[in-house]
């Protein structure tokens, strides 16, 4: 008895933590192609209330050093226009099971490939959150939110956004011990689905992965007798399986 009593409670506290928003953007990396200047992102609700998500935009700097940074948009010299990512709209109100979309819009140059961190961050919506509800609207939702235990969590993506004139430009190295992969292109080339397995067991692989090979930099892994190496590599549209096996 006491046994389902602690079942009943336990199952009873899940579904009151999973009140409220759920949302999902799908993929967390995307790319921009050299001749598209916008990209329409989704946004999925699979809870049981209403979110409203706000969207922030941070560009992401590799310095001579190595060093990472994140910074903000910044506007153009002239203060005319702002220089990089802009999300439109970039507050947005997605109802239960339902679907709302946002639209990356890219301003600035684009002699280099450059980098952004996009963050969908659902809220409890305040009057300075410029959501468009009424005050009686926004406190109903709070009560409703306050009737269990609520975590909404958000989610960061990468975009990448690739040079005006992309140029891929690939080229591999295999010798007995190693293999490299060398982007000699101005643009990121995708090494996807990445696993290594034993060629006398099928079921002994290890965790598959993903790696981005940036502009001028190197990809590579060392042979193991009896394994071999799966992956495809993904240069924009294109796409090549490959196995490289070491007996």
């Amino acid at each position: 008895m006491k046994r389902l009593l602690l079942m009943w409670v336990s199952s009873l506290f899940c579904l009151t933590a999973q009140a409220g928003p759920q949302i999902n953007v799908g993929t967390v990396y995307d790319y921009l192609d050299g001749d598209k200047s916008t990209y329409l992102k989704r946004v999925f609700n699979s809870g049981d209330s209403t979110a409203f998500v706000k969207i922030n935009v941070l560009e992401i700097l590799y310095d001579a050093d190595g060093t990472i940074r994140e910074v903000p948009i910044e506007s153009a010299p002239d203060g005319a226009s702002r220089q990089g990512i802009m999300a439109s709209p970039a507050r947005l109100i997605v109802p239960a099971k339902g679907m709302q979309g946002t639209r990356l819009l890219f301003m600035g140059e684009r002699e280099k490939e450059r980098y952004f961190r996009v963050r969908f961050v659902p809220v409890v919506p305040e009057k300075e959150d410029e959501f468009v509800v009424s005050n009686e609207e926004r406190e109903d939702y709070k009560k409703s939110l306050s009737a269990g235990v609520n975590v909404m969590t958000g989610f960061g993506t990468i975009f990448f956004v690739r040079p005006k004139h992309a140029r891929f430009d690939t080229v591999a190295s295999d010798s007995a011990e190693r293999y490299e992969l060398h982007n000699n292109g101005n643009t990121v080339v995708v090494v996807d689905e990445f696993k290594s397995c034993s060629i006398s067991d099928e079921n002994d692989c290890r965790p598959t992965t993903k790696h981005h090979v940036m502009a001028g930099k190197t990809f590579s892994f060392d042979k193991e007798k009896g394994r071999e190496h799966r992956f495809i590599v993904i240069e924009g549209d294109r796409k090549k399986v490959l196995t490289i096996a070491s007996r």
